[in-house]
């Protein structure tokens, strides 16, 4: 048993170092080219990939050797029943059902697109610009649930509260009306702050700040954010996409030593990305409108380094199988490569998904487009793995297979 732990260790470096540093670039790249929120959102994840990384490679093997040190006599067992089941009886034919998922997943991204050109996306400030508000009130006031509140009195529109040097001062901005540069335009926005607060308050409105009371509030100050800071956001954001994008491509080249198995990682990845875009589309017209701002792009990014993260894994127990020299089916080799990564991707998946549920859940207003992002990527990160990535594998390699005959 112990060398068999041991065995196991050398075996899965490759794998993990490969699946994390895939990950690890697209941090990078955020980091570098990030701003504001992005930059400390990429440092978070840098420092989560290389304590996970070191935790799962040396201190589990510390933990696991300690609990066999007594060798075979040690009663000590990896699987369950149920992951026993899993991991060694299935044996799906997933490449058979390729132009189905191609299908599928076409069709909602085109329904996604469509509607994003007819409605367009539900941008937050830092993607429009907007009018920015100093709220002041005695007493601490609860952010969360003045950003459900003032979102509906501004039609939807992105809305940003956060508290601003203490808990009683809200810092306001919205994109409401923000393409129109009126007069009128600033006193209907202001109106709807006033009538927003007033109703999820209690309170009533008075313009001296010497008058704020238990039953008052006042607009300390206002001002306009302008296109140019959403502009630079934007940019950033499109740019270190595009540099993580040509990185995992470059890298999975040089690891795999063939195009089509970078072609097909990146390929999921837009997919991946499209597919959220299209879903929070989907999402508006359902009635559940959520915005498209920084913090969607730090869980657009996320998506993308868990997708990989799952791509590679299952490419290199293709690579591992393909050296073995025993089958000459491609087919056959990339099916069974998958389904005995399915425990793996199944639990990994799965415990991902509690968490961000969880998040979803009880994370409140200003987390939910973020936790609704990642359910999405997390869902079809796991299916863009198995049904696009590697089948594409198989479609963009026009080698002539060898078909074995099937022993009865």
């Amino acid at each position: 048993m112990r060398e068999a732990i041991k065995k196991g260790y050398e075996r899965a470096f490759a794998a993990i170092f490969d699946s994390n540093l895939t990950t690890f670039l697209t941090a990078m790249f955020l980091f570098i080219l990030g701003q504001g929120p992005l930059k400390g959102f990429a440092i978070v994840l840098m420092i989560g990939i290389a304590t996970s990384f070191f935790s799962a490679v040396y201190i589990s093997r510390v933990i696991i050797e300690w609990m066999v040190r007594k060798g075979d006599e040690a009663k000590f067992s990896f699987e369950t029943r149920a992951a026993w089941s899993v991991g060694r009886n299935t044996s799906f034919n997933f490449i058979a059902s390729r132009k189905k998922a191609y299908i599928f997943s076409s069709s909602f991204i085109l329904l996604g697109m469509i509607l994003i050109a007819v409605q367009g996306l539900n941008l937050g400030v830092d993607f429009k610009g907007g009018r920015s508000y100093i709220v002041t009130f005695n007493q601490p006031v609860e952010a969360t649930k003045m950003k459900t509140d003032l979102t509906a009195s501004f039609e939807g529109a992105g809305t940003e509260v956060k508290n601003y040097g203490s808990n009683e001062v809200m810092k306001v901005t919205t994109s409401y009306l923000i393409d129109d540069d009126s007069d009128g335009a600033d006193e209907k926005v202001k109106d709807a702050l006033v009538q927003g607060i007033q109703k999820a308050t209690g309170k009533q409105f008075n313009e001296s700040d010497a008058q704020v009371d238990n039953a008052h509030f006042t607009i300390s100050s206002s001002t306009k954010v302008g296109a140019t800071i959403a502009d630079d956001i934007k940019d950033s954001a499109f740019a270190s996409g595009g540099l993580a994008f040509l990185s995992i491509f470059l890298y999975i080249l040089l690891r795999f030593r063939k195009w089509q198995y970078s072609t097909g990682a990146i390929v999921a990845l837009v997919h991946d990305a499209l597919f959220t875009f299209s879903a929070f589309a989907v999402a508006r017209v359902l009635g559940f409108p959520l915005e498209i701002d920084q913090v969607f792009v730090a869980a657009l990014l996320t998506i993308i380094g868990y997708s990989i993260n799952d791509t590679v894994i299952i490419f290199d127990r293709i690579r591992e199988y393909i050296s073995t020299g025993t089958n000459h089916d491609r087919e056959r080799v990339f099916n069974t490569a998958i389904n005995s990564t399915l425990s793996r991707t199944l639990i990994t998946s799965g415990t991902v998904l509690l968490v961000v549920i969880v998040l979803f859940i009880f994370g409140g207003e200003v987390l939910r487009g973020f936790s609704f992002a990642l359910i999405i990527g997390v869902v079809i990160g796991t299916y863009s793995s198995i049904f696009i990535a590697s089948p594409l594998v198989i479609d963009l390699d026009r080698q002539k297979q060898v078909i074995e005959p099937v022993k009865v």
